[in-house]
């Protein structure tokens, strides 16, 4: 009888095997990674090394940016099997970064409209309060509530410009008072006016975000006595002139003094988040444009402090950009190589950690990116939100589809996504600045 049961016990384990082998879905690698948004699935799995890279120019670069159309009423976003996604608010004004409170309260960046929006949910899960937490507000983008944990004290705010913030108390609606400056002057004007705000676990340390002002620094000039022995006495790959503190994560003390370049080199930093597991901030970036469909690979990945990740010089590692071909060779062998690269020119925007507890147990401590989509690729990438996949806290390099269907045809989108937020009961909240919508997805009933 043992030898029966024994042998119907393996017997099941192979069919469960065999069932798990067979729903798997194959890594995409190489050329066959790329592709474009007619590929994209949920559960799509992709892997894009340093090996994969295309030469410069193997394209030609193509300016095809999208028309933003009304949400059709037929529109029906993508999700994993076992999820489902749903309509949370609307009627926004191009919502972007959404950070959830301690107590549930979402609030969201409605950068263009200088205003920060809290939502209130019902117990159906459904926007039960909509007010505008603050106005007058100068591009405001990243959110973070300070101190850590389940009592923050205060809001803060990064405009385009500075950092203010707000005495906050759980279950505030509206901004106790006029905004307290922080830190009274960040570069700004020019491209990327987004700047994202966190703060390292202790509590000790606020990390802001600064996108480049150029494409790969072409206005940057050349300082008194040349790059080379200005740069001796800089953090390593800092950039002069117009692009000073740009490109960069800077640190501050909560207080806004001690500034510091914190890590040098990301062209555009979008989404800051903090990894549980390490500590170490992550970040969302765009890669810069102009070098063909497939180059260079946009990129999510651990920011190291005194680490130089290669812009405007070089790229993905040693590459150099022909636009500045001998510029800096003694940075070649100093650029550190991006944890997970993503399709190029597809924009990523917000990140965020997921450590609910509504999702299966294999997405805890995985990370979800917002993918903006693509102008400068003549068939479009992104327009999607994708999952980082982690193993033992270490990213392996691939990424998931996991929400999909914002794309109309080759020349329409009706959504952007921006925003990525871990809800207070588990569920994701994606937004998206084209029809000013939140969407949240949530694990299924069995």
């Amino acid at each position: 009888m043992s030898n029966r049961i024994s042998f119907v016990a393996m017997l099941a384990g192979l069919l469960v095997a065999f069932a798990a082998g067979a729903q798997a879905e194959p890594v995409l690698q190489g050329k066959d990674a790329y592709g474009d948004w007619r590929a994209d699935k949920p559960g799509t799995v992709r892997l894009i090394r340093p090996q994969d890279l295309v030469r410069p120019g193997a394209t030609r670069s193509v300016a095809s940016s999208s028309r933003v159309a009304p949400r059709p009423p037929e529109a029906a976003l993508q999700v994993p099997a076992g999820f489902k996604i749903e309509l949370f608010a609307e009627g926004l004004r191009a919502p972007r970064i959404v950070r959830v409170a301690p107590n549930g309260d979402v609030f969201v960046a409605e950068t263009r409209a200088g205003t920060i929006r809290v939502l209130r949910t019902g117990e159906d899960g459904k926007v039960a309060t909509n007010e505008v937490f603050a106005s007058g507000l100068r591009q405001p983008f990243g959110i973070a509530f300070f101190p850590n944990g389940d009592n923050p004290q205060w809001i803060y705010i990064a405009n385009t410009d500075s950092v203010v913030r707000f005495p906050y108390q759980a279950g505030d609606l509206k901004a106790r008072g006029k905004a307290e400056t922080i830190v009274a002057s960040l570069p700004h004007d020019g491209g990327h006016s987004t700047r994202d705000i966190v703060f390292t676990p202790d509590n000790k340390r606020m990390l802001v975000s600064v996108g480049s002002l150029s494409n790969v620094a072409e206005g940057m000039g050349t300082p008194p006595g040349g790059m080379e022995a200005w740069s001796k006495a800089q953090p390593l790959g800092a950039t002069w002139a117009s692009e000073t503190e740009r490109a960069n994560v800077l640190a501050f003390n909560p207080d806004g003094k001690e500034r510091k370049i914190y890590a040098t080199g990301l062209r555009n930093c979008v989404g800051l988040a903090i990894q549980p597991q390490s500590g170490l901030p992550w970040c969302s970036t765009n890669e810069r444009d102009g070098l063909g469909d497939d180059l260079v690979p946009d990129y999510v990945t651990s920011v190291k402090e005194g680490a130089f990740y290669g812009w405007p010089w070089f790229y993905i590692g040693g590459n150099e950009d022909p636009r500045h071909a001998g510029a800096r060779p003694d940075l070649k062998d100093k650029v550190t190589v991006p944890d997970v690269m993503i399709q190029p020119h597809s924009a990523s925007l917000g990140m965020t950690f997921y450590q609910g507890t509504q999702f299966p147990s294999e997405y805890q401590g995985d990370a979800f990116a917002a993918e903006h989509g693509s102008w400068n690729r003549s068939k479009r990438t992104g327009y999607k939100v994708i999952r980082i996949k982690m193993k033992d806290g270490k990213p392996t390099g691939e990424y998931e589809d996991f929400v999909t269907g914002f794309v109309v045809s080759d020349t329409e989108v009706w959504g952007r996504p921006v925003g990525v937020a871990v809800a207070k009961d588990g569920s994701l909240l994606v937004s998206e600045d084209g029809n000013g919508t939140i969407w949240r997805v949530t694990r299924a009933r069995q």
